[in-house]
């Protein structure tokens, strides 16, 4: 990944972020939501934006519905504060990074206990 790719990144997550504590109204979107990568492609026409929250399956979707109907307010105003020519289309997946490493960890725990009463 080039420097301008990884800069754009950091610039649209920080953004992002930003819009996300002070802009956003919506309910769905409590301050738990927290916007953890970003990934550009390389012709900057697409980013996928990843998210994390500690909630529910349910609250989970409604997030994401909740930021891709925002995604043109988010586009409209990356637009306006990073004056680059492109700003990328938007596209928020889920980041399961964190619950991924609580399973492994207790699975770990798991492993570690068995070995105790042998």
């Amino acid at each position: 990944m080039s420097h301008r790719i990884e800069r754009v990144n950091h610039l649209i997550r920080a953004e992002i972020s930003e819009l996300l504590r002070r802009e956003v109204k919506d309910p769905r979107l409590n301050s738990l939501v927290s916007i953890t990568d970003v990934e550009t492609s390389q012709d900057m026409k697409h980013a996928r934006v990843f998210v994390s929250c500690i909630c529910t399956e349910e609250e989970k979707q409604n997030i994401l519905k909740a930021l891709t109907s925002a995604a043109g307010f988010f586009h409209h105003e990356l637009t306006r504060r990073l004056h680059m020519r492109i700003i990328p289309d938007l596209s928020f997946q889920w980041d399961d990074t964190m619950e991924r490493a609580d399973h492994i960890t207790r699975l770990l725990d798991q492993v570690n206990a068995e070995r105790e009463e042998q």
